[in-house]
């Protein structure tokens, strides 16, 4: 179950109330039901805290901090479930799970990982190593203070995220692909001073796992 108690208005950087989560007492179940389990539950608590954030029917109330990761170029979190894994180290090969929205389209969803299935239906988490250029620099910042089980809300902007179209992860779906990045490098809005909003980007990570790959 998840309580809601105080929400808050959409603001320069999306910010929610405090939540509380609860779970029903385990019950005996194969290691799939029990993946299942944890995936409805982690996006029951992705969904709840997104519906009030991009929905502007809620007037200011008590508004949770999002903090500003240090030295991370003004990357904020707030944390949504805090895990209870391990931490991941630079090179470690990482796992995770994740909603991509663009604050620039009213939050909207360019992509999301519960959505990639593989042959059985499960959905197939993003991997990359830490400490690679290939990913967007807000990422690998706010995957490094996680641990494994935990899901964070990050606003990343437009300097710690897509700096061109080949940064990963990307949208599997060109579309979503090129409305992503026809916003974010809008000739003519960049132009009119628009930068620092076009490309500020929320992302909610869950660490599903990291893995050392030098032992």
């Amino acid at each position: 179950m998840i309580r809601c108690f105080a929400c808050a208005p959409l603001i320069d950087a999306p910010l929610i109330s405090s939540f509380r989560f609860t779970s029903p007492p385990p019950s005996p179940s194969s290691s799939s039901s029990t993946s299942s389990s944890r995936r409805a539950i982690s996006l029951s608590i992705i969904a709840t805290a997104s519906s009030i954030i991009f929905s502007g029917c809620f007037t200011s109330l008590a508004l949770a901090e999002f903090s500003e990761i240090p030295n991370s170029g003004g990357v904020k979190s707030l944390d949504l479930r805090v895990g209870d894994g391990e931490v991941p180290i630079e090179g470690d090969q990482i796992a995770i799970h994740y909603y991509g929205r663009l604050a620039a389209k009213q939050g909207w969803r360019f992509d999301s990982t519960y959505d990639h299935k593989d042959s059985n239906g499960d959905s197939v988490p993003f991997t990359f190593i830490l400490g690679s250029t290939n990913v967007i620099s807000g990422i690998e910042t706010a995957v490094r203070s996680m641990k494994v089980g935990g899901i964070r809300r990050v606003v990343i902007p437009p300097s710690q995220g897509y700096q061109n179209t080949s940064q990963e992860p990307l949208p599997p779906n060109f579309f979503d692909r090129q409305r992503l990045f026809t916003t974010i490098f809008n000739p003519t809005r960049l132009a009119n001073g628009e930068g620092s909003t076009l490309g500020t980007l929320v992302f909610d990570i869950e660490l599903v796992s990291t893995r050392r790959l030098n032992r």
